[in-house]
C-alpha cells in the first residue's frame, strides 16, 4: 500500500468514526436555522424522540412542533445565539402519539454558515426513558439497518457539516470499536477530560478516564457499563459514577453508552457524557436548604407548641389571684375587651402581674391558638429596637450573619405584648405608629413589605400622659395604644389579697422545691398585710420563696426585707422606698435640676458635670437618653 492510499484510508476511517458518533449517538441531536424555522439536519434519536420520519421533520417548520411554547422557544434561541450556548428544561412538544414530552434542550451556536444555525441536544424528562430507549434500539436493531445506511450515504456527502456538527455539541461524544478502543472524540468531550483527541485515539477509554470509583477503589473493566453495551448490545446509563481528567481530578457525570450494529454484529459504541457538577451543587444546596427549612419549621411548631402549653397550664387567667374588688375589676375588664381586638393599655407599677394580665387577655381571645409573644422594652439596647422589631436580612449591618424574623412577623396572626413601652426610642416610635395603623413594615435592609396581623397589648410603669407632655413620646402613638386602658393595682391597695397570693404561691413553690405541706401563721399573715409591699407582687413570691427554702419544718421562718433594716429613732419619719421608675425619674429630674444651675454649661469649672460628681462623657451619655429632641 502506497502513502497516499495509506492516507485515504485513515481519512475514510476518521469520517466514518464521526459519522457514526453523529448517527448513532443516544442523544438526540438536531441542527436548527432559526431563521427559517426548520431542521436542518438531525439524527435518528430525533426521529424517534419526535415519532415523525426525517423527512416529515425537515420539512415542518419548528415551531409547529413546541406549538403552545413558542414564546418560550423564541426567548430560548434568542439567548443561545447572544450568548452562544444555552440550556432549558421547561420546553415541550407534541410528538405523533399526541403525547407531550417535557424536553431537556442544550443548545450551542454552529458556525460557518451564511446565518447563525443552532445544535440542540434533545433529552425527554421521563422515568420510563430508559425502558423506551432499550425498545426502539432492539426496533433498530431488526429494522433500522437500510435508513441507516441511506442516511449514512446521504452524510457522506457533506462530511465538513458533520465536523462542524459534533465540533460545536456541548456534550462529551466519543466511539470505541470491539476491543474498547477509541475511534473519535469530539473536542468538548476531550477537554473535559484534560486531552488533546489525537492522544486519545487508538487508546482505551476505560483506563484514561473511568479506571476507579470515586472514592479511589479499582474499577474493573469487566464491570464498567460503557463497555458492556458492547457486550450485549443494550443501552446502559450511568448516572451515580465519575470521570476522571489526565490531571487525577474527578467530575460526577451522567452518561449513555449506545452500542453501533453492522451487518447483524456489534462492531462498536458510541458514548455521549455530560459533566454535572454544577447540577450536582445546586442540588444538594436545595437539599441543605430544603433540611434547614424544614428544621426551622419544626423548631418554630415546637416553640409554637411550648408556648400554647405554657399559655394554657402555667398562666391560665383564672391564676390571677384575689378577691378585691381591685381583682374582680380587672377579671370583668379582660372578659370585657378579650373577645375583641382592641388595643389594651395596662398601667401599673413593676411587679403588680401586668405581664399576667396581657397573658389572660390573649387566652381568652379568639387568637388563643396563635402564640403570644412578649418583648420587654426596657432590655433591648437602643440600636437594636428596628432589628428586633421587625427582624432584618443578611449583611443588612455588621454582625447580621443570617436573615431574622422580627417580633412582629412572629405574633402575626397572634397577640403582641410590649412590655415597659415607654422605653422604646422616639425615632422607632412612628415606625410602630405605622404598623399598628396600616399592618405594614419593612426588615432592616429589605425594600420588600410585609404585612401582619396583630394585637397590640402595652403595659407602662410610667405615666405616658407626662412623658407625651415632656414631648418623649408621640401622642398619636399613646392615642393609639391607649384604645382600653386598664390599671394593674398595687398590692399595698389591696391587702384581702395578700393572705390567698402567700398561699399560692405557698402551694405552687413548695412543689417545685419538693418541699410541700408548708403552712403560714396567722401571725404571719398579719405581718405580711400590714408591709407596704413596694415590689407588689413579685416582692410577695420572692418573701415566700425564701421562708420556704430557709424553713426546717412544717413552720415558716418567715422574714420580711423590714425585719432587717437598721432601727432608727423614733422621731425620724419612716423613708420611702423608691420604684425604679422612681429613680430613673429622680435621676432625670436632678440633672435637669443640675443644668438649669449652671445655665446650660456642660462641662469645665461650674459645669453641671463637675456639680454632679460625674465624668464629662457620663453627662453626656446621660443627656442622650433622657433628653427631648
Amino acid at each position: 500500500m502506497s502513502e497516499t492510499d495509506y492516507f485515504e484510508a485513515w481519512a475514510d476511517l476518521a469520517y466514518a468514526s464521526r459519522h457514526m458518533a453523529f448517527e448513532h449517538c443516544a442523544e438526540a441531536i438536531a441542527v436548527l436555522d432559526p431563521w427559517a424555522d426548520r431542521f436542518v439536519d438531525l439524527n435518528i434519536a430525533t426521529c424517534r424522540l419526535f415519532g415523525h420520519p426525517r423527512q416529515l421533520l425537515l420539512e415542518r417548520p419548528v415551531s409547529r412542533l413546541f406549538g403552545h411554547q413558542l414564546a418560550d422557544l423564541i426567548v430560548f434561541t434568542q439567548g443561545v445565539m447572544e450568548k452562544g450556548r444555552g440550556w432549558s428544561d421547561a420546553l415541550s412538544c407534541q410528538c405523533k402519539s399526541g403525547e407531550r414530552l417535557q424536553l431537556e434542550v442544550s443548545a450551542t451556536t454552529l458556525a460557518g454558515h451564511a446565518r447563525p444555525h443552532l445544535v440542540l441536544v434533545l433529552r425527554e424528562q421521563s422515568e420510563q426513558r430508559f425502558q423506551r430507549d432499550r425498545a426502539i434500539t432492539e426496533r433498530t436493531m431488526r429494522a433500522g439497518l437500510l435508513e441507516w445506511r441511506n442516511i449514512l450515504n446521504l452524510f457522506q456527502e457533506t462530511e465538513r457539516d458533520n465536523q462542524l456538527l459534533l465540533s460545536a455539541v456541548g456534550d462529551g461524544i466519543y466511539s470505541i470499536d470491539s476491543q474498547g478502543l477509541a475511534t473519535f472524540v469530539n473536542p468538548a468531550g476531550a477537554r473535559m477530560l484534560g486531552w488533546e483527541p489525537t492522544d486519545m485515539i487508538g487508546k482505551n477509554i476505560h483506563r484514561i478516564h473511568h479506571h476507579s470509583h470515586a472514592d479511589g477503589s479499582h474499577y474493573p473493566v469487566e464491570d464498567c457499563p460503557i463497555y458492556r453495551a458492547v457486550r450485549d448490545g443494550v443501552v446502559h446509563e450511568g448516572r451515580q459514577e465519575v470521570f476522571w481528567r489526565r490531571d487525577g481530578s474527578c467530575f460526577p457525570v451522567e452518561f449513555t453508552s449506545t452500542p453501533v450494529i453492522a451487518d447483524s454484529r456489534i462492531v462498536g459504541a458510541v458514548v455521549v457524557f455530560r459533566d454535572i457538577t454544577e447540577r450536582r451543587t445546586t442540588e444538594q444546596q436545595l437539599q441543605q436548604a430544603l433540611a434547614e427549612l424544614q428544621q426551622l419549621k419544626q423548631r418554630l411548631e415546637e416553640q409554637n407548641a411550648y408556648l400554647q402549653e405554657e399559655i394554657r397550664i402555667e398562666h391560665s387567667y383564672r391564676e390571677i389571684v384575689g378577691q378585691s374588688e381591685a381583682i374582680l375589676k380587672i377579671v370583668r375588664q379582660i372578659d370585657v375587651v378579650a373577645p375583641t381586638d382592641a388595643s389594651v393599655l395596662i398601667h401599673g407599677e413593676s411587679g403588680t402581674g401586668k405581664e399576667l394580665i396581657a397573658r389572660a387577655i390573649h387566652q381568652a381571645s379568639r387568637r388563643a391558638e396563635q402564640p403570644l409573644i412578649r418583648v420587654n422594652c426596657a432590655a433591648i439596647p437602643a440600636d437594636l429596637f428596628e432589628s428586633e422589631f421587625f427582624g432584618h436580612v443578611r449583611g443588612a449591618f455588621t454582625g447580621a450573619l443570617r436573615d431574622r424574623t422580627g417580633r412582629f412577623e412572629l405574633a402575626d396572626g397572634g397577640t403582641l405584648f410590649l412590655d415597659e413601652i415607654g422605653e422604646i426610642p422616639l425615632d422607632l416610635q412612628s415606625k410602630l405608629l405605622r404598623v399598628l395603623q396600616e399592618g405594614q413594615f419593612e426588615r432592616v435592609g429589605e425594600e420588600r413589605t410585609r404585612k401582619v396581623d396583630v394585637r397590640i397589648i402595652a403595659a407602662t410603669n410610667r405615666d405616658l400622659r407626662v412623658e407625651v407632655a415632656a414631648k418623649r413620646f408621640r401622642e398619636d402613638l399613646y392615642f393609639r395604644l391607649n384604645v382600653f386602658p386598664l390599671t394593674s393595682p398595687a398590692l399595698r391597695e389591696r391587702p384581702e389579697d395578700v393572705a390567698p397570693l402567700a398561699a399560692h404561691f405557698l402551694k405552687q413553690i413548695g412543689q417545685r422545691l419538693n418541699r410541700p405541706g408548708r403552712r403560714l401563721r396567722k401571725g404571719d399573715i398579719e405581718r405580711l398585710q400590714r408591709y407596704s409591699w413596694p415590689g407588689n407582687i413579685r416582692e410577695l413570691q420572692n418573701v415566700i420563696e425564701r421562708a420556704l427554702i430557709t424553713s426546717r419544718g412544717a413552720e415558716l421562718d418567715l422574714v420580711l426585707p423590714s425585719d432587717s433594716a437598721p432601727s432608727e429613732p423614733a422621731s425620724a419619719a419612716p423613708k420611702r422606698i423608691l420604684t425604679d421608675a422612681e429613680l430613673r425619674q429622680y435621676e432625670r429630674d436632678n440633672t435637669l435640676a443640675a443644668l438649669e444651675a449652671c445655665a446650660g454649661k456642660l462641662f469645665g469649672a461650674d459645669g453641671a458635670a463637675q456639680m454632679l460628681g460625674i465624668k464629662p462623657t457620663t453627662l453626656a451619655s446621660r443627656l442622650k437618653k433622657i433628653a427631648a429632641p
